[in-house]
């Protein structure tokens, strides 16, 4: 199974990107959700997560990638998802995600060649101008989608996570089967 014949044909380029990649950072807003903000009247947030993402997520660890998330907001509902997921680098609250990013590459002993970057707005572009491999999901703001060397078929929040997983994956010679169970 090719990742053309489940989603679109790719660039010789993006293929040649997806096999240098040892670590994926994703975003969180706009990227493993919709981007919308759920507040109940007594400041509960909710977000809602795709459980496909996840399921995709789970096998790219399981198949020796890291996964890393670099979000600018805080919350306990990232920090219980990501770590449900097994995600071992987890930055909340990251005005200038250059900083984490860094750090992430610094401590993990990695080229900017090595990293995958999926953003949807502004606040990704300093981190997406660095990586080896940038992805927009395909409703992130036209000027990431401009930068970006692969942009997802599918929305934020709606399978775009699990689409660069499986373009990963694939462009890696790892079977999408790979266990991610209980996403």
């Amino acid at each position: 199974m090719t990742f053309a014949e489940l989603y679109q044909p790719l660039s010789p380029d993006v293929s040649q990107r997806a096999q240098k990649v040892k670590l994926l950072i994703c975003d969180i807003d706009g990227v493993f959700s919709d981007g919308r903000i759920y507040l109940g009247n007594d400041g509960e947030e909710l977000k809602a997560f795709n459980t496909k993402d996840g399921f995709g997520i789970k096998a790219l660890i399981n198949s020796g990638f890291d996964v890393a998330v670099i979000t600018g907001r805080h919350s306990q509902i990232v920090q219980q998802r990501m770590t449900s997921l097994t995600v071992q680098h987890i930055y909340q609250g990251q005005e200038d995600k250059l900083i984490a990013y860094q750090e992430l590459k610094d401590k993990l002993a990695l080229t900017d060649e090595q990293i995958a970057y999926i953003g949807d707005d502004g606040p990704d572009l300093p981190v997406m101008e660095k990586v080896g491999f940038a992805v927009a999901v395909n409703d992130a703001h036209p000027l990431i989608k401009k930068l970006a060397h692969y942009t997802t078929l599918l929305p934020g929040g709606f399978g775009a996570v699990r689409e660069l997983t499986d373009l990963l994956m694939l462009e890696n010679g790892k079977p999408l089967t790979s266990d991610g169970t209980s996403a």
